[in-house]
């Protein structure tokens, strides 16, 4: 049956530069001396790690346990030792660093104990768990843990979608892997169609892709539809392909799940199928080598694996200026090709000034809505990138600048030369940075008003104690204490007289025990002095008597 295909708002066609590095099939890299392993590399929180430096690990163990309900595991790509758990810079524009496992290969390659796992006799939650610990993401590039994804919604899914679209110029890993595995792709797309308990499969891939089509196709059974899309940038974006493919608007702040829809890649079928047939964990992908390069192609590479070893191999050329991470369109400039290989690592492009010029310098904007017309979203980016740049953060807000997916369309086709998504880019940091600020503000005043409200609450609770004391005293002697008579002295003051008089009588024992000091080896006449004032004492009962004048 032929499938009905709908079109998106916008979108731009720029040179697809594929042919290069899809002449050669997928090649295998050599085992590198170090493979230096991020434990944060989906979307989630970041895995707890389970070895210490000096374990010995094998291919496959699992190294950072998944933190948290969004997560996914990280494995050992090779055997060999933990060297080191220490920050190492990370493949992002920001080039900070991050916690890895660097592990020294020690050549042998050895595998944990491996069988295939009974998928069809586990229950949904037990299967998603393990499908956690494989460490299996989504490899479109959002690294969205597909175990999550993979767990029925309110809405019961109908429709699985899987996208081979890969519409950005220069890349080309989804098209081979398209080419040469595409069954264990279908067998993965099974297990998934079955996990959902969906009524349809559809799987989107570019007109310009004809070798993947006839292999998709001829792989494909009963159920699973292969579908030609036209070739536009970015058809390749979830809400995009729903859209041709369904007919199906995600609007913004919604999912796709909420309509029936969930989308995979390519790329997490097959891996899917790997983890279920073979207990093979996501420890490597297919990513494509490609630009200023003599050798470009498709290489499967471990995860870890320095990017400068992978780039080694397409043998860059010697005016090769930058090197970015991703295609032209979406991609960005690695600050080191010491980073290693992740999870979410498509494309390595190798740039120079001819292949990937410098912009030209950027003019003013003259508001001819080209940006608009050609926003695949549907926003207006002239008005946003005015909002951007008087920093007016909230009206930003309100024209639905965080529905941008930053594709680069309204960069491209602006006349004027703006980096539009750059602009974007700082007006949605601006307002995350403003927004933590105020989060924690918000925090502070919480805190003190509580502390200033408990200080409060136990001053009061102290003097309530204090009067429910005094007045729990009051009664008790109020209730012990009857009428005594006219002239006649209560039970309660003869107690009282009588704790006196044992109290003087305490004194007075004491003060006669007290020994005098400084009396011993005395002189007679001072002996005989002491003695006179004694027997003085003696003879007036205590009482002190001034002793006579000598005539």
């Amino acid at each position: 049956m032929l499938q009905k295909l709908f079109k998106f708002h916008g979108g731009v066609k720029p040179d697809s530069r594929k042919q290069d590095s899809t002449r050669q099939p997928i090649r295998s890299l050599p085992l590198p001396s170090e493979l230096i392993v991020p434990l944060h590399q989906s979307i989630g929180g970041t895995p707890r790690p389970l070895v210490r430096v000096g374990d010995r690990v094998l291919k496959g163990e699992r190294i950072g346990a998944a933190e948290g309900p969004v997560s996914a595991a990280v494995h050992a790509p090779s055997s060999g030792v933990v060297r080191a758990i220490e920050d190492r810079t990370m493949p992002h524009p920001s080039g900070l660093p991050a916690s890895c496992v660097v592990i020294e290969a020690d050549g042998d390659d050895r595998w944990i104990e491996r069988e295939p796992v009974p998928w069809k006799s586990m229950k949904g939650d037990e299967l998603r768990d393990y499908l956690r610990d494989a460490g299996i993401v989504g490899l479109g590039g959002a690294t969205f843990p597909s175990h999550v994804k993979l767990r029925a919604g309110a809405k019961p899914t109908h429709t699985l979608v899987l996208n081979g679209a890969e519409c950005e110029p220069f890349i080309t890993c989804d098209d081979m892997l398209m080419r040469e595995r595409a069954a264990e792709i279908i067998r993965g797309a099974g297990i998934m169609a079955q996990m959902l308990a969906v009524e349809r499969v559809l799987i989107g891939i570019e007109d310009n892709k004809p070798e993947a089509l006839a292999a998709m196709r001829t792989a494909a059974g009963d159920g699973i539809e292969v579908v030609a899309i036209p070739t536009l940038y970015p058809a390749g974006g979830e809400k995009q392909l729903l859209r041709v493919l369904t007919g199906v608007e995600v609007a913004a702040g919604r999912r796709p799940l909420e309509f029936g829809l969930q989308c995979f890649n390519v790329g997490t079928a097959y891996r899917m199928a790997r983890a279920i047939d073979h207990a093979e964990p996501l420890i490597s992908r297919i990513v494509t080598v490609a630009g200023n390069v003599e050798a470009p192609a498709n290489y499967e590479v471990l995860i870890g694996t320095p990017i400068d070893t992978l780039l080694a191999a397409g043998r860059p050329r010697p005016d090769t200026d930058r090197v970015l991470m991703g295609g032209p369109m979406m991609g960005f400039a690695l600050p080191t090709t010491a980073a290693p290989v992740v999870k979410a690592t498509n494309c390595v492009l190798a740039g120079s000034p001819s292949l990937l010029p410098p912009p030209p310098p950027e003019m003013a904007c003259i508001r001819c809505g080209t940006c608009a017309d050609h926003c695949p979203v549907d926003l207006q980016p002239f008005e946003l990138y005015w909002f951007g740049r008087s920093h007016n953060f909230g009206k930003a807000q309100e024209y639905h600048l965080f529905d941008c997916i930053e594709c680069g369309c309204c960069s491209y086709v602006c006349p004027s030369n703006i980096p539009l998504v750059d602009y974007f880019r700082f007006t949605k940091s601006e307002i995350w940075a403003r927004e933590r600020d105020k989060s924690a503000a918000d925090l502070a005043r919480e805190r003190f008003e509580a502390r200033n409200e408990r200080q409060e609450r136990e001053k009061r609770e102290k003097a309530e104690r204090l009067a429910a004391k005094a007045e729990a005293t009051r009664k008790k002697l109020a209730d012990s204490e009857p009428v005594a008579e006219v002239g006649t002295a209560s039970p309660a003051e003869e107690a009282k007289k009588a704790l006196i008089a044992a109290a003087l009588e305490r004194a007075k024992q004491q003060k006669s025990s007290v020994k005098p000091r400084n009396t011993d080896n005395l002189s007679a006449d001072k002996q005989a002095e002491i003695d006179e004032i004694e027997a003085r004492r003696a003879r007036t009962g205590g009482r002190s008597v001034e002793p006579p004048e000598n005539s």
